[in-house]
């Protein structure tokens, strides 16, 4: 298992780039975020960050001779030279134009117009540059340090010191429905917004952890932490914001927002689930609004709809092969009385007056199969709470 930082969307399929651990392969490849196929990169560098514009996936790192690689598909990498050897740790796509931020270096920021040919540009200030975002016709970045931790620039070419709303530490930053919104590690108030990059204003983030990824998607903020309880949150507005329950807690680092769904990447863990779906030739529902995957071996969690994303154990027993099933396992579900399917596909989930709190029944209305511990359980939208 590699460590895994970042996570783009782009050509019907989801790239997640790493840093070896364990593993040969610094990129994995999905096209539903679901199973995953790992990647030969041209360079085994620490990728800390991709990338999705202009017909391809363009992703830097912060070790290496060559610290830009580029994909048409996200399966077949090229090796580029940057500007400079920096750590590249942020890079995004806009107007026609690639920028990369770095952590250090004499030039913090490089641009490119086609992913291949890249050019050093002066940083607003010397700060950690970690993240960077595009929309409504200018360049933000973030940083974790400094005394404007903001820059801004119409072209990725000159930049514009700005004060952030709080002396955080910020490490992302995205852009959705008319604003940039930021999260922090550190600080009061880790949430911060801003309509145009230039006047910003702090939010408070749901708990007290250190938020490390974020991003939107139909309708939904989405943002991701390394530890806490509940190491997601969720906002509709990118100012109120509520903590979400993940199950396996591990170090998330990365989201993005594609082909209808979240999907984070993680650079730790090791406890191992299932989706709640079957495969595909076996009978069972769609994968529609509360469908929910995580896929353990390399660490990538999943939900169908920004509302809510839950883990969930390993389940002993098999949802489309009843016949390996000797017993019962875990399973989660969305809360809702009828919730779900038998492991033989046919009978729904309800719940009973007698089932224990977490526990759920598999009964069809008169015979019961089993119970079955649910990790956690969530009322989908418009049910309450």
């Amino acid at each position: 298992m590699n460590n895994w930082y970042s996570v783009a969307y782009g050509a019907g399929v989801f790239a997640t780039v790493g840093v070896l651990q364990s593993g040969t392969h610094n990129v994995i490849t999905s096209p539903d975020g679901v199973t995953w196929t790992a990647r030969s990169v041209p360079e085994a560098n620490s990728w800390y960050a991709v990338t999705y514009g202009g017909g391809q996936f363009v992703a830097v790192a912060g070790t290496g001779t060559n610290r830009v690689m580029t994909s048409p598909d996200g399966m077949t990498w090229t090796a580029r030279a940057a500007a400079q050897a920096n750590t590249w740790y942020g890079v995004a796509y806009g107007n026609g134009v690639y920028v990369a931020v770095a952590r250090d270096g004499t030039n913090r920021v490089m641009t490119s117009p086609d992913g291949i040919t890249w050019t050093a540009r002066t940083a607003a200030e010397a700060n950690t540059w970690v993240g960077v975002a595009y929309g409504g016709g200018v360049f933000v970045a973030v940083s974790q340090d400094g005394t404007h931790r903001v820059m801004t620039s119409p072209d990725g070419l000159t930049w514009t010191a700005r004060p952030a709303a709080e002396a955080n530490s910020w490490n992302a930053i995205t852009y959705g429905n008319g604003q940039f919104v930021a999260v922090a590690s550190t600080g009061t108030n880790k949430v911060m917004t801003s309509p145009d990059g230039v006047t910003w204003t702090a939010h408070a983030a749901a708990g007290t952890n250190a938020w490390w990824a974020v991003a939107y998607g139909n309708g939904m903020y989405a943002a991701v932490s390394q530890a806490g309880s509940n190491p997601l949150m969720t906002s509709p507005d990118g100012i109120n914001w509520t903590s979400r329950a993940v199950t396996p807690i591990t170090k998330w680092d990365g989201v993005t927002y594609g082909n209808g769904k979240f999907v984070a990447v993680a650079f730790a863990g090791s406890n191992r689930a299932m989706d709640s779906s079957c495969p595909a030739g076996c009978s069972a529902p769609d994968n529609n609004a509360g469908t929910i995957i995580y896929n353990a071996d390399h660490h990538v969690m999943q939900y169908c709809n920004g509302a809510d994303w839950v883990g969930m154990g390993r389940p002993t027993i098999d949802p489309c092969n009843p016949a390996n099933s000797p017993s019962p396992g875990q399973l989660c579900i969305d809360g809702s009385v009828y919730a779900g399917i038998s492991p033989d596909g046919s009978v729904p989930m309800y719940t009973t007056s007698t089932d224990a709190p977490g526990t759920y029944t598999w009964n069809n209305g008169s015979i019961t199969d089993f119970y079955d511990t649910m990790t956690h359980c969530q009322n989908p939208p418009g049910t309450g709470g």
